[in-house]
Formats: structure tokens, sequence, C-alpha cells
């Protein structure tokens, strides 16, 4: 099971209807909400459908999420 991160932007194996295969992920648990980086469009898929969907992470955010937790410490 990959990990994905909030605020991640990954690259689906389909293309959006407006032509864009990058999305990036704005909520995370059962269901994973993902918003479209071409339109704008906020999609809710189960975990299942979005891990077998995600082609490749582009940008990972997990270097941002330790900082932030650093931060408050």
């Amino acid at each position: 099971m990959k990990v994905f991160n909030l605020g991640d932007i990954v690259e689906m194996k389909k293309i959006h209807p407006c032509g864009s295969k990058n999305w990036e992920i704005i909520r995370l648990g059962a269901d994973i909400k993902i918003k479209c980086l071409g339109c704008g469009r906020i999609v809710m898929l189960p975990r299942i459908k979005f891990d077998s969907g995600v082609r490749k992470i582009i940008k990972n955010n997990a270097l941002n999420k330790e900082s932030i937790l650093k931060k408050e410490e």
C-alpha cells in the first residue's frame, strides 16, 4: 500500500475530460478527495479505486508535513 499525504500531486491513469492527468490530494481517509489541477473539479473516490488509479506521485508533500510538525514543537 502506498503512503499519500495531504497536498501531494499525483498523476492518474485516466485523463480527466478537461485534458489534465494531475490531481492534488485534499482529503485522506477511507475515501480520498482529489482536486483536478486543470479545471478545479473535486472528486471523492474510495481508497481502493484511488490506489489502483494512481500512476505516480509527481510532488510528495511529506517534507512539508515534517517541517510543520517540527515548528509546532
